[in-house]
């Protein structure tokens, strides 16, 4: 049975079922945890400070983490306020008698403790560039598909001027790279943790290490990480920049899910969810469920990436409270934006446009969403000023008496003889929208 710790998922339809959660349950934390001391043992065999059959009992009682009782472990970690503490006495005990006294030497837990939480965020992100590489790749075909299908542009909630679905689509898969990017960069730069009990190393040098600076590059080159450049208990950018990182994610799916959630209401009906969720209530539903569930962890990211900051102002060499309050925010954030890339790759492939009711939507304001154009059309024959006040008092018209703009037009004097149908013509307003979404589809 999943712990409580753990969650099952019933609260959190988000991420349940996603890669993150696998990758940041009880169990995927206690197996960072064991891979962090059974490296550190290989570290040490192979800097000559501990034998090589150590490491290799170390690192085999460390591969099955069924052998340890987690609810046993997160009883007794209240005692020393984490987990590395008794975890480390039971790997002790499992290594055996002789090679029992290797585990956890020289290492201090919070050693322990952020060394795992970047395996887990290594493992974690890297789905998470995944399903953002899937989420870029379906934006980019509905971007070419919709290059010249001209919808309504909204700004302030209000018909702006035309623009292009392909537009639109485009700007959403650039939001996407630039959180692929992020997610590369930080999950490239992921660091281990090395310091000892007050970040001097002096523990490892105590057991005979002649240049002790070496241990944390080979340490973690065992796990696969980044070699700090120092001990990191209270400079805490790794976490910080994790922070920054998921919270743009989130936020960038979240303007992908927003877009969706308006585009798709029913009195717009411009796109659909390819599989709609349904009602308890209304059998008529079909709910953008994908949307909604990036949307709310856009939502939540901020508060949890916050707390995460807040750890940054941490005292001393090793702080008291400081980074223990990052282990849940973090494990959230890794769950929610990973989540949310899942339901964005879903959400992106499945996307369902449709162009009739965006061309009828262009004639919604009776032409008045071709003002713009009209204006730069009118200006050279009747100056910027008049053209503004007559088109401002035609626009006027056209609303009080539901008429046409180009109706009312057609009936100015000072007008006749000017072919006014191209400017008037919605799909002729989009201005440099082709040439913009091919520009943005050259960026890999």
């Amino acid at each position: 049975m999943t712990s409580a710790a753990s969650g099952t998922g019933l609260l959190a339809p988000g991420w349940s079922g996603s890669p993150a959660a696998a990758t940041t349950g009880d169990d995927a934390f206690l197996r960072a945890l064991l891979d962090a001391e059974a490296a550190l043992t290989r570290a040490h065999a192979a800097l000559g400070l501990a034998p090589a059959e150590a490491a290799e009992a170390v690192t085999r009682a460390a591969a099955d983490s069924g052998r340890f009782d987690l609810a046993s472990l997160a009883a007794r970690a209240r005692d020393g306020g984490n987990p590395v503490i008794p975890l480390a006495a039971d790997l002790t005990r499992a290594a055996g008698e002789e090679y029992g006294p290797q585990v956890h030497r020289g290492a201090t837990s919070q050693d322990i403790m952020d060394t795992a939480m970047m395996l887990v965020a290594h493992r974690t992100l890297g789905p998470v560039a995944d399903d953002l590489g899937r989420a870029q790749r379906a934006l980019a075909r509905l971007a070419v598909e919709h290059r010249d299908t001209v919808l309504p542009g909204r700004t302030l909630t209000q018909h702006a001027v035309p623009t292009t679905f392909g537009l639109k689509a485009a700007g959403w898969r650039s939001l996407v790279l630039d959180a692929r990017d992020r997610v590369t960069a930080v999950r490239d730069a992921l660091p281990a943790q090395l310091g000892g009990a007050a970040g001097t190393l002096a523990a490892f040098t105590a057991y005979g290490a002649r240049n002790a600076t070496e241990l944390p590059a080979v340490y973690a080159r065992e796990l696969g990480l980044r070699a700090p450049g120092l001990p990191w208990h209270t400079l805490r950018t790794p976490v910080a920049d994790l922070a920054g990182c998921l919270a743009f994610t989130a936020g960038a799916l979240g303007k992908l899910a927003a877009d969706v959630l308006t585009l798709s209401r029913t009195e717009i009906a411009e796109v659909s969810e390819g599989s709609g969720g349904g009602s308890s209530a209304m059998p008529h539903k079909s709910n953008p469920v994908r949307s909604t569930l990036v949307a709310a962890a856009a939502r939540r990211a901020p508060q949890l990436a916050a707390t995460l900051y807040g750890a940054l102002v941490a005292e001393d060499e090793r702080p008291a409270g400081a980074w223990h309050a990052e282990w849940e925010p973090l494990r959230d954030l890794l769950r929610l934006t990973g989540g949310a890339a899942r339901d964005a790759a879903e959400l992106a492939e499945g996307l369902r446009v449709h162009p009739e009711a965006m061309r009828r939507h262009l004639g919604l304001t009776r032409g008045l969403i071709a003002t713009e154009q009209l204006s730069a059309r009118l200006t050279p024959v009747l100056g910027r000023a008049r053209a503004r006040d007559l088109l401002t008092r035609l626009a006027r018209q056209a609303r009080e008496e539901g008429v046409d703009l180009t109706e009312l037009l057609a009936t100015e004097p000072e007008l006749l003889g000017i072919d006014l149908n191209r400017a008037a013509d919605p799909t002729e307003g989009t201005g440099a929208a082709g040439a913009l979404t091919d520009q943005a589809l050259e960026r890999p």
